[in-house]
């Protein structure tokens, strides 16, 4: 009998690195949502892969940046506790934007830590090749990685044999998680982080950081179907004004892309209501942190 293996690995990084995106590809289906606006990710998420008899349990943390806001101060804290008991680390770089203050910071950060590290340079696709082997090159004077690996997760450069590196590095032990199982995010979470992403992808600079998004009822109908109530909190006026659009036309889309996306993630129609609402201070709220999973950070 083939000996199954499980282990942890955290995927850390500067915010854009495109830790999502990989996590994705090496999952095999969606289970973090993805934008192109940087620090997408808000708190921690994990996804499972799976490689022959091993179980890659991968952490997807926030971008790790200075923080400002107690929001801010929240996400980051969440990066490095979903690091914490890892069996792996996997820096994720941005191979086209390539070495930055960010990125050194975090590579001083992880100096000290025990587990075995493996350097990614990710989005090769767009990246300036001969550069590529001048930022690896840098980051492992910094600090030598067990590994360094060229890859693209929107194409899928090299990530079979990133896979099956992660896999060689699991530790001998049962699966924690059913092998059809993709994520230990719960439908209702799900369901709130996609809405989200739909507001970055459509509203793009028009609204930053001032929304979150509070699942208010998740109830399963008699047909089969599932009936979902969100409420999208913004600070100001103005801001509910661009969720909603001339005459509801962009909360109307939000919902239509979000509906659609949901009816494939949860195999089963969907009933979605949105409602927009301005909540002066929501990210001073506890209630609120609580409720995206962020712990109160003072």
């Amino acid at each position: 009998m083939t000996e199954t293996k499980c282990g942890l690995v955290a995927v850390v990084g500067a915010p854009n690195a495109g830790k999502s995106t990989l996590v994705n590809a090496l999952v095999g289906q969606k289970v973090a949502i993805v934008s192109p606006k940087a620090q997408t990710t808000r708190t921690r998420l994990l996804g499972v892969a799976m490689q022959d008899a091993a179980q890659i349990l991968l952490v997807d943390t926030p971008g790790i940046f200075e923080p400002k806001r107690r929001l801010d101060r929240a996400m980051v804290q969440a990066a490095w506790s979903g690091a914490e008991g890892a069996d792996l680390l996997m820096l994720v770089v941005d191979g086209k934007g390539g070495v930055g203050e960010k990125v050194t910071r975090i590579v001083e950060a992880l100096k000290d830590r025990p587990e075995p590290k493996y350097l990614v340079l990710n989005k090769v696709d767009i990246a300036d090749k001969a550069k590529l082997l001048v930022h690896a090159e840098r980051l492992n004077a910094l600090m030598p990685f067990a590994e360094t690996w060229f890859v693209s997760a929107e194409t899928g450069d090299g990530l079979p044999q990133l896979k099956n590196a992660l896999a060689a590095g699991m530790p001998a032990g049962p699966w924690h998680y059913p092998e059809d199982q993709v994520s230990d995010a719960s439908e209702r979470a799900m369901a709130a982080e996609v809405t989200r992403e739909q507001l970055y992808l459509q509203l793009h600079a028009e609204l930053p950081y001032a929304s979150a998004i509070e699942t208010e009822a998740f109830k399963e109908r008699q047909d089969g179907s599932v009936e979902i109530h969100q409420q999208i909190m913004v600070e100001r006026p103005t801001q509910r004004a661009i969720v909603l659009g001339k005459g509801g036309t962009r909360i109307r889309e939000i919902g239509a892309r979000a509906r659609a996306e949901l009816a494939v993630l949860l195999d089963r129609p969907v009933h979605l209501y949105l409602h927009v609402k301005v909540r002066p201070g929501w990210d001073e709220d506890r209630e609120v942190f609580r409720d995206l999973g962020l712990d109160w950070v003072e």
